[in-house]
């Protein structure tokens, strides 16, 4: 299939087109349920927009565990449910969706007490296994199996002796989560849908009780305009409350946020070859491969502070290096932390006080006529989220649309991809990149890689690593800017790529030479290039003094010190 371009000429052509025209459906948010929506409504023939206050996923979406799972734990809890319709979507996805993206994952348990855990979690997993391979799309991963502690061991030499008796071994799968949902906005894109970034809804147009449309704020060039559709799904997942406001109206339900936040170290730390689950006082401990580095995660505690930007305390990172180093034979120190993240779960609340209690479960509501809501659910099962989301739209546009594709629309790249994984040496052979370097590349594009490999041929500098950031080709940082929408270093350090979270600079060093590359696509000067490189140091450096706060408060507003980036 063609691929959509969402570069600066394509994002502009697109607000045009939206405010030219009344839409079927206009999707707010592009976190990974509201990319998923308009890829929904798009493949259903309706003419669909989608626009994002920041950048796609800038919120919780870029800054999860990077898991695609069924949820293990939520079997404890009895949510046979849920554990079973997520485990029908990661294979899904692990095998016809997105087969470049969603990759397996193996996991260790270590066992702590006598015959009655093993027996207790053996059977919690095989139940696990058994959803999987029910639900049809489960064959993809090998099942789990028993160890000794002696082969445990061999698997993970990271672990203290007396840290366990034994241990399981299971699978799950992940997935880089802000390349997800970028992917997912240029499917819907190639399939016809109008997706702008920074374009921030500022209120909702009305005729009597119906919504008819929202005003729209260009963040990038200025100017307010008005996009007209026959139904709004607000898909703005922590921020639902905030955008009910604007109609006016409250919502049938309410979304609290609980912060969870995660540590990035070099993979040389910790010496295993499997990821590892820990069970906590609250919930559980991930430890999880990430390319030449480990993500430790997460955490579970309430947050009202400020939603764009939540910060991570001292405290934070103080429980989950408590909480790992319990079970590692060389314990982890600050010095080893390369990376810091923290993101905001959409919980649906009113259901307990602990917020790792509230549901993981969504909800669809049409609070007004015109106007759809979804929120809660989790990044697994997002595409359920959204085909609720449009056939509770489709209700009110009073003409037969078809019923959703989404289970057969491969995401852009999706197509080809084991042909040329398999023809990776020959790949390497033709553009004279390291095998290495051709794998990263198919994991990140797919079949989508000819795109980048272009750029290079092209201009052969651009296949050089990029400054301070060796796993990235310079070419990397251009498709982000001419292919991907990003607008800003931002974009490019944060979520197209990973520096800000794989490096102990957290990508200073890279930020120059990077804003250097975007300046020729996005028609920037030296001095928005100084700007950039500026901003970009300035919220590194927030993100530092938060990390050394002591509390939620103080972390907050130490990171609020850098405001956010605004074009000249």
């Amino acid at each position: 299939m063609r691929t959509a371009t969402l570069g600066p000429a394509e994002r502009g052509a697109a607000l045009a087109r939206m405010a030219e025209r009344e839409l079927d459906i206009l999707v707010v948010g592009a976190g990974v349920v509201g990319a998923g929506t308009a890829l929904d409504a798009a493949t259903r023939g309706l003419t669909t927009g989608l626009v994002e206050a920041r950048d796609w996923a800038a919120g919780t979406s870029s800054r999860s565990s990077k898991l695609i799972h069924g949820g293990l734990r939520y079997l404890e809890m009895l949510d046979f449910a849920l554990v079973r319709e997520a485990l029908k979507e990661r294979g899904l996805l692990l095998e016809r969706l997105a087969p470049h993206l969603v990759k397996p994952v193996p996991f260790l348990y270590p066992l702590q007490h006598r015959a009655w855990e093993r027996v207790y979690a053996g059977s919690g997993v095989a139940l696990y296994d058994a959803m999987s391979v029910s639900s049809g799309h489960g064959r993809g991963l090998p099942t789990h199996r028993h160890l000794s502690r002696k082969r445990a061991l061999r698997v993970a030499p990271c672990l203290r002796k007396d840290a366990l008796i034994g241990a399981l071994q299971y699978y799950d799968a992940q997935m880089d989560d802000a390349r997800y949902v970028t992917t997912l906005v240029r499917t819907a894109a190639a399939y016809g849908a109008d997706a702008a970034n920074r374009a921030r809804v500022v209120g909702f147009l009305r005729e009597g009780e119906r919504v008819v449309g929202a005003r729209v704020l260009d963040v990038e060039q200025g100017g307010e305009f008005e996009i007209r559709a026959r139904q709004i799904v607000n898909a703005t997942g922590v921020w639902t409350d905030d955008t009910q406001k604007l109609i006016a109206e409250r919502g049938q339900f309410h979304v609290r946020a609980s912060k969870g936040i995660h540590l990035v170290v070099p993979k040389d730390r910790i010496h295993s070859t499997t990821g590892l689950i820990l069970r906590t006082e609250k919930s559980v401990l991930f430890v999880i491969p990430w390319g030449r580095h480990w993500i430790i995660g997460t955490t579970d505690t309430d947050w009202d502070l400020d939603k764009a930007h939540p910060a991570a305390s001292s405290a934070d990172i103080d429980y989950l290096l408590e909480h790992v180093n319990e079970v590692l034979a060389v314990p982890l120190t600050r010095d080893d932390v390369q990376g810091v993240y923290a993101g905001l779960r959409p919980l649906l609340a009113g259901e307990s006080d602990a917020t790792s209690k509230l549901s993981r479960e969504h909800t669809v509501a049409h609070p007004v006529p015109g106007l759809v809501v979804v929120a809660g659910g989790k990044y697994t099962t997002y595409r359920v989220m959204a085909k609720d989301a449009v056939d509770e739209a489709v209700h009110g546009l009073a003409q037969r649309v078809a019923d959703c594709v989404t289970e057969d629309v491969p995401l852009v790249g999706a197509e080809g991809y084991k042909a040329l994984w398999n023809g990776r040496a020959q790949i390497a052979q033709r553009t004279g990149l390291h095998v290495a370097r051709v794998e990263h590349l198919l994991n990140r594009y797919g079949s989508m890689v000819d795109e980048v490999l272009a750029l290079v041929t092209d201009d052969p500098s651009l296949g050089e690593p990029l400054t301070g950031a060796e796993d990235y080709l310079r070419a990397e940082v251009v498709y982000a800017a001419s292919h991907e929408g990003a607008r800003h270093l931002d974009d490019v350090l944060t979520r197209r790529t990973r520096i800000s979270i794989e490096t102990f600079d957290r990508g200073t060093r890279s930020a120059r030479e990077a804003a250097g590359l975007m300046a020729p696509v996005l028609g920037w000067d030296e001095a928005q290039i100084e700007k950039e490189v500026q901003h970009y140091e300035k919220r590194v450096e927030a993100e530092r003094e938060s990390q050394r706060q002591p509390d939620d408060l103080t972390a907050d507003a130490a990171r609020l010190g850098a405001p956010d980036i605004q074009p000249l």
